[in-house]
């Protein structure tokens, strides 16, 4: 009896992550068209820090726009208002910070985790039930490892564990290496809104370099879909409703 084919891989899927949110007006003008022009599995929220009310009005004035889109909403930390702002989970910096989100973000919603210095850290992060691990953003002094560093540790979680590894890229160049590292997303964000040409046009290029990348490391594959592919995205563990 001949072998069953192996499904094509997905194609690793973008992670818009914002710059610091204080007024929400002009991205909530920009996100419409951002999420319309490019496969975007989840969007990062980074939120400017001020009394708790403000925040959640802030989330909530994005949530809409971001969910309905089909991407999911992530909050850079503050755990305790995912749930009150209708977010669909929170990225949690270090073991820590996971171990102490997970009792009110399970299991209705995304813990995801970076700030992984050792390999045994992120099979800790791994073992304790983290929805993805993301490997290569900068440290407190804004020192992150070299894109080979990073390529390889992609590569290394890609070939032995099953949940999904994020790649923290600052260029298109990055994006595309750790797509054919074996990434599951690639995490975008600065470079993307610091694009002259505006967000729109970075965002496509960098889905273009991901999509090429990919096809010539794993062959053809349409993003997303296998279920494989959704279920890494963990949008089907958010409620959206």
């Amino acid at each position: 009896m001949a072998n069953k084919p192996v499904p094509p891989r997905p194609a690793p899927r973008l992670y818009l992550a914002t710059s610091e949110v204080d007024d929400p007006a002009q991205l909530a003008a920009q996100l419409p068209e951002l999420l319309a022009a490019a496969d975007v599995a989840a969007v990062l929220l980074r939120l400017k820090q001020t009394d708790q009310r403000t925040m959640i009005s802030r989330v909530k004035a994005l949530a809409p726009m971001i969910q309905n889109a089909g991407a999911a909403l992530l909050l850079d930390g503050y755990v305790e208002l995912v749930a009150r702002a209708g977010a669909d989970g929170a990225h949690l910096n270090g073991l820590a910070a996971l171990e102490d989100a997970l009792p009110s973000l399970k299991p209705d919603r995304i813990a995801g985790v970076g700030s992984l210095a050792t390999r045994h850290d992120s099979m800790a992060a791994g073992e304790r039930g983290a929805d993805y691990v993301l490997f290569g953003e900068p440290d407190a002094k804004g020192q992150r490892p070299s894109a080979e560093a990073i390529a390889e540790r992609l590569q290394w979680w890609d070939e032995l564990f099953e949940p999904p590894c994020v790649g923290f890229a600052v260029s298109c160049e990055e994006a595309a290496e750790f797509a054919a590292s074996g990434a599951d997303f690639v995490l975008v964000g600065d470079f993307v809104w610091a694009d002259p040409r505006g967000a729109k046009a970075a965002l496509i290029d960098a889905a273009q370099a991901i999509a090429q990348a990919h096809e010539t490391a794993f062959g053809r594959a349409k993003a997303g879909t296998d279920k494989a592919g959704a279920d890494k995205a963990g949008t089907d563990k958010a409620g959206h409703g």
